[in-house]
């Protein structure tokens, strides 16, 4: 990474000229972030809705649990095809059409299991959705991320995450609504109706403009310098960050040509895996380690468990009407959506380290509530009115602390802290191992809590909520505030140098 910043550092000038631009965000980058986030409703949807749809599934076509561990965990398997192969997509076509390709997977997705006459088409329905979701994970908060000013990068770049959420209570609420239909029809209709969205989506997506960095890395100037124009509070502000972007791009800053001719530059992701893996230097070995290591913990606490698997679980505590359990999910939802929102106001103003520490020190708490409340009401036979209300509560905060925190900063922090060249393939790789994470609890969470009981599955997560926070307490430095290119400066350092204080201990 080091022989990317050349010449002189422009930080300091960079953060100089800066501090006398406006500070409000831009309303076109914001309305562009936005529309890219608006692919990750139809993934939350998706998830959110295959929980109560998963109930009428196993009684039309007689599944076992097993069968449904897969049907639900599949989409993250094939989601780990479609991020690894996302990286390099978006740095051949663009982040934009790749975008589009996400949504066009979706649909065709979602038309397979809204038919689902049988069980194998409803898989490979769901197989086809899951590369969509590969590529949207990896691609929007990348997009969002190199739209966005320094000052207003964090709220930008977690509208992905918070679309999430929103499709996720939207498939709760549908769950609800459409449970009483005929069995028949019912869980198609959930299943199938994230079609609609998906086309219409595909058709919306072509009138954003590209990002600005990855056009000055095909050498196209002119292109990137009039959309940094458009998404800069100032001219001034879109002056400095086509430097600084050239610059991390190997372009003279001093050249103001429309179109560069990258002869001896790769622009396409070509080599990227041999410096990020094969042969990383010290920084982007330090890059990688916390990228991955965020997407790691962000699935290995549990939160798929509860997502998904939220009807069962409450059922296990106490609760056994259909209606009465949806309702307690659709709680889950609005929990999700109103934290996750109200981190987006606060990623930019407190700053990732400390959001995060709290949120994961929170979830050590709740992930010990809920597993206590839960071993309670099984031992009873669901008998015991406060042990169910212990475990209503205790998961309703897990996830409130968790979308505060750990939820976006997972997506933000892992779009921010990658060099330009590296940044589609290194996020890539990131939502590989999150989906790998997510994958793992989805498929394995029934026959954990068959091993060691449900409450002792979350007494598991707490414990590894624990070691979460102090990876995140020693590795992870603050990127509150500094501009992409300065980050990259971040995760260097000369001999044994290291980053303390605020910023943590790199």
């Amino acid at each position: 990474m080091a022989d990317q910043i050349s010449g002189d550092n422009p930080t300091e000038k960079t953060a100089e000229k800066l501090s006398e631009t406006p500070t409000g965000v831009n309303r076109y980058a914001l309305q562009c972030a936005i529309v890219a986030s608006i692919v990750s409703i139809i993934f939350g949807y998706d998830t959110g809705v295959m929980s109560g749809a998963m109930v009428f599934i196993e009684e039309e076509l007689k599944t076992n649990d097993v069968q449904i561990e897969v049907l639900t965990g599949i989409l993250n398997l094939y989601a780990l095809v479609g991020s690894l192969l996302a990286g390099r997509t978006s740095d051949v076509i663009g982040r934009r059409y790749t975008i589009v390709l996400a949504s066009v997977l979706f649909m065709l997705g979602s038309i397979l299991m809204g038919w689902g006459p049988s069980y194998p088409v409803l898989l490979t329905g769901r197989c086809t959705a899951g590369l969509g979701v590969g590529f949207a994970l990896m691609v929007a908060p990348v997009y969002s991320a190199e739209i966005a000013t320094a000052s207003h990068r964090g709220l930008l770049a977690s509208l992905p995450h918070l679309c999430i959420s929103i499709g996720i209570l939207l498939g709760y609420l549908v769950n609800y609504f459409f449970s009483k239909l005929p069995l028949h029809i019912g869980w198609r209709l959930m299943l199938g109706i994230a079609a609609i969205p998906s086309l219409v989506l595909a058709f919306g997506i072509l009138k954003m403009p590209e990002s600005p960095r990855w056009l000055i890395l095909q050498g196209r100037l002119g292109e990137g310098k009039r959309i940094l124009d458009l998404v800069s509070n100032s001219p001034e502000e879109a002056q400095v960050r086509f430097q600084d972007i050239k610059i991390a791009a190997g372009i003279d800053p001093k050249c103001e040509d429309e179109v560069v001719k990258m002869e001896n530059k790769k622009t396409h992701g070509e080599g990227v895996w041999k410096e990020l893996i094969l042969r990383p230097t010290p920084a982007v070995r330090r890059v990688l380690l916390t990228a991955l290591g965020i997407h790691f913990f962000q699935h290995a606490t549990g939160i798929e468990a509860v997502l998904l698997y939220g009807p069962k679980i409450f059922k296990r505590a106490g609760i056994t009407a259909k209606d009465k359990l949806f309702l307690v999910t659709i709680g889950v939802g609005i929990m999700k959506t109103t934290f996750i929102f109200t981190a987006t106001f606060l990623l930019d103003k407190v700053g990732r380290r400390k959001l995060l520490l709290t949120s994961v020190g929170g979830m050590v708490c709740a992930l010990t509530m809920l597993g206590f409340g839960l071993t309670m009401a099984q031992n009873s036979g669901g008998k015991l009115a406060w042990a169910l209300v212990l475990s209503i509560v205790s998961a309703y905060s897990f996830v409130a602390v968790f979308s505060i925190g750990l939820s976006p900063i997972t997506w933000v922090y892992s779009s921010e802290v990658f060099p330009l060249k590296l940044r589609a393939q290194g996020a890539s790789l990131g939502v590989a191992v999150n989906r790998v994470m997510n994958a793992t609890v989805s498929m394995s969470f029934l026959s954990l809590t068959k091993a060691i009981t449900t409450g002792g599955a979350f007494f598991m997560f707490a414990g590894v909520a624990a070691v979460a926070w102090n990876f995140f307490f020693f590795l992870m430095p603050e990127t509150k505030g500094k501009s992409l290119e300065e980050i990259e400066v971040l995760f260097q350092r000369d001999g044994d140098h290291k980053v303390r204080g605020e910023n943590g201990t790199v």
